[in-house]
């Protein structure tokens, strides 16, 4: 029988939204450099809209409805889609080495965490299941969103559990395309989700409850052998060192804002089973033939992160001819992971964007 892999669980509680990103990214660097062990962490939010890590702010948020209602806005350092969040919420994380589980694939193990966090939470009494991408849902209705990603031997996989919501809050502030609503047979955002509260008739288990039922699955699926602890004092200064000169800032998160907007970009969208990507591109040349610069937005997932902008920096100068050959020969060389999207995918964005050349 193989002995249970220790994890440290702790759990951070309430804290600014842009503190809480910092201190996932301190989890993250502090695991790479040895100091940081396999760990689970829980965490909540003030009311607080996320942008995923590759999308254009303006695009997913009503930033002036948010500013009005003096919520925090931030930017998540996974892929995936805009979020609301609040003390209506938990989020549940896992920081660990790609050995640990022995899973080399993003797209498997994000199974394995979202089964056994499904498994977790029908053990309160209800028929939750995974969805692919990333969704777990009861009766079809999205009740944890999740994402992650490798860097480099370090894997980060976070999900949400939805205790209670205001849906109609959580509509007014995202911008929340009606296509992708359609794929899941909703008419509107509200619909789309469910929650603790209205499957247990308004008296929900205790979050507390929630997050062992989680560990719980955690151990039996996953084969760990999760134990309470705390945050270390070096790991807090780590996050606060990653909030003061990146995370933190507005730079970071309002960074990706509208591309689209300027007269000489091209952008077009292609979904796939990945997300959905956009190619915002400029093109020079007498015949407007090669690649001056392209920027990728959308809720992509694509380990690590920054992967994103090397292919990117990668794409400048090349004729647009040689642009499928070129993208995936940049993939096969980064050695890069995609849980659905595919290099394909990337171009098929391009040419979509480059079909609108006069």
């Amino acid at each position: 029988m193989t002995e249970a892999k220790p994890f440290r669980v702790i759990d951070t509680g309430v804290r600014d939204c842009r503190e809480q990103i910092a201190c996932d990214q301190a989890l993250i660097e502090g695991h790479k450099a040895g100091t940081t062990p396999d760990t689970v962490r829980f965490l909540t939010f003030p009311p607080s809209v996320l942008a995923g890590r590759h999308q254009a702010i303006s695009q997913e948020l009503n930033l002036p409805a948010c500013r009005a209602a003096g919520v925090g806005i931030g930017r998540r350092v996974t892929g995936g889609g805009a979020l609301y969040l609040d003390e209506g919420q938990f989020g549940w994380e896992l920081v660990f080495h790609k050995a640990t589980l022995g899973i080399t694939s993003l797209g498997d193990l994000a199974r394995e965490i979202c089964e056994a966090a499904a498994e977790g939470l029908s053990s309160l009494g209800i028929a939750a299941r995974y969805r692919p991408r990333n969704d777990i849902e009861v009766d079809g209705r999205k009740i944890s969103g999740t994402g992650g990603f490798f860097d480099g031997d370090t894997i980060f996989y976070q999900g949400t559990i939805l205790v209670a919501m205001d849906g109609a809050k959580m509509a007014g502030l995202l911008n929340i395309p009606a296509a992708k609503l359609a794929k899941h047979g909703a008419s509107d955002a509200a619909k789309r989700i469910v929650t603790l509260t209205e499957l247990f008739d308004g008296a929900p288990p205790p979050a507390a409850e929630v997050k062992e039922a989680l560990l719980a699955a955690f151990a039996h699926r996953l084969g760990i052998a999760p134990e309470w602890g705390e945050i270390t004092d070096g790991e807090e200064r780590l996050a606060q060192e990653i909030f003061d000169s990146e995370i933190g800032q507005d730079e970071f998160v309002y960074g990706i804002d509208d591309p689209g907007k300027a007269a000489d970009v091209l952008s077009a969208s292609h979904m796939g089973k990945g997300g959905t990507i956009t190619a915002h591109l400029r093109l020079e040349g007498a015949r407007q033939d090669r690649i001056r610069e392209v920027l990728f937005t959308g809720d992509f997932f694509v380990a690590p992160p920054r992967i994103v902008p090397d292919l990117e920096a990668a794409l400048r100068g090349v004729p647009f001819d040689e642009v499928e050959g070129a993208v995936q020969g940049f993939f096969d060389a980064a050695g890069a992971s995609l849980m659905s999207a595919a290099p394909a995918d990337f171009t098929q964005a391009l040419q979509a964007a480059a079909a609108g050349r006069a």
